[in-house]
């Protein structure tokens, strides 16, 4: 566990003393806070059936932004290290290649969490600057927390993996974007010839991160999608250390 927190604190450091952070950073707060007041001047136009929780977390333009994070800040997790070649000797010092992808792993979701939090502290400050407490429900914005941080857990283990599986950090972002948006665009595939409430719909449905998004931004919390990202991204994060594992035996 020592030896854990000690990559953990290293991989953090490398980020947080980077100016790619804080780049991420102030691009992903102005690009949504652009968004959040479009939305807030919208519905004062108009009356809205939706709350602004859900409002924004339905707009492309946020997803948009999003997907763009994870390529990112995973490209160079394993690439990198492959790339100067301190791979092999990483691999072969007295750590547990377990360790070494735990270690990167939570240290990018760490650095995910600092990326998202400014957007959601929009919502406690617009509340504070206006009372308005009708705009949002504080289910609704724990359940929106829940659905990013999973979806962030799922997409940074995607990354990860992709990371492993190349010397080239640009091959690796292009595959981790590929692989985040075909996850994305697959929870669609049910509006497209699928019969509604059919066993297809409903399997469709479950990978939907829509669905998923819609239910949380509404304060439904259901155990479904903490099940599903959770078992997907331990199954991804499993298949990064086979894939570390199996090169290890190589070096």
């Amino acid at each position: 566990m020592r030896t854990f927190f000690i990559l953990f604190i290293k991989e953090l450091r490398s980020f947080l003393l980077s100016p790619l952070a804080y780049v991420l950073i102030a691009l992903f707060t102005l690009l949504n806070g652009w968004i959040f007041v479009s939305l807030v001047k919208a519905m004062q136009l108009q009356v809205s059936s939706q709350s602004l929780i859900h409002n924004l977390f339905s707009s492309g333009w946020f997803w948009m932004g999003f997907f763009i994070l994870f390529p990112l800040i995973t490209m160079r997790l394993f690439a990198e290290e492959r790339k100067m070649g301190t791979i092999e000797g990483l691999l072969t010092a007295p750590v547990r290649t377990s360790e070494v992808v735990l270690a990167k792993y939570f240290a990018t979701v760490v650095v995910y969490a600092i990326i998202i939090a400014p957007v959601i502290l929009f919502f406690p400050i617009f509340q504070l600057v206006t009372g308005e407490q009708a705009a949002f429900s504080p289910g609704a914005l724990w359940g929106s927390l829940l659905g990013l941080l999973l979806i962030g857990f799922f997409n940074v283990a995607i990354g990860t993996l992709a990371s492993a599986l190349t010397t080239n950090q640009l091959i690796a972002a292009m595959l981790t974007f590929v692989l985040v948006m075909l996850h994305y665009f697959l929870g669609f595939l049910q509006n497209f010839g699928v019969t509604p409430d059919s066993v297809w719909a409903d399997g469709l449905s479950y990978f939907s991160t829509t669905e998923h998004m819609n239910s949380l931004t509404a304060g439904l919390i259901d155990s479904r999608p903490i099940i599903y990202y959770i078992s997907f991204s331990v199954v991804l994060i499993a298949l990064t250390h086979h894939v570390l594992e199996s090169r290890k035996w190589r070096v």
